[in-house]
C-alpha cells in the first residue's frame, strides 16, 4: 500500500484525483476513505497528514475485440 502526505487544503476528492488519474480519479474517493478510518470526519486536510492509498486493480473489459488486449 502506498501513502500520501497531505498538503494544506487537500480534500478527499482532490487526493483521489491525484492518486488515481488513470482509473477514475475522484470517483474512487470511497476507496481512499475506507483505507483511512481515522480521517473519515475530515473534509479539508491540514498539511502533513499521512494517508494510506490502496492499490486498485483496473478491471479488464471483456467487450473489447480479441486483438485489443
Amino acid at each position: 500500500m502506498r501513502s500520501y502526505r497531505t498538503i494544506q487544503g487537500d480534500t478527499w476528492d482532490l487526493i483521489a484525483f491525484r492518486m488515481y488519474p488513470d482509473i477514475g480519479g475522484e470517483r474512487l474517493l470511497h476507496e481512499l476513505i475506507g483505507a483511512n478510518p481515522n480521517w473519515t470526519d475530515t473534509v479539508i486536510f491540514p498539511a502533513g497528514a499521512v494517508l494510506n492509498v490502496p492499490e486498485i486493480e483496473i478491471p479488464k473489459s471483456n467487450t473489447l475485440p480479441p486483438w485489443v488486449d
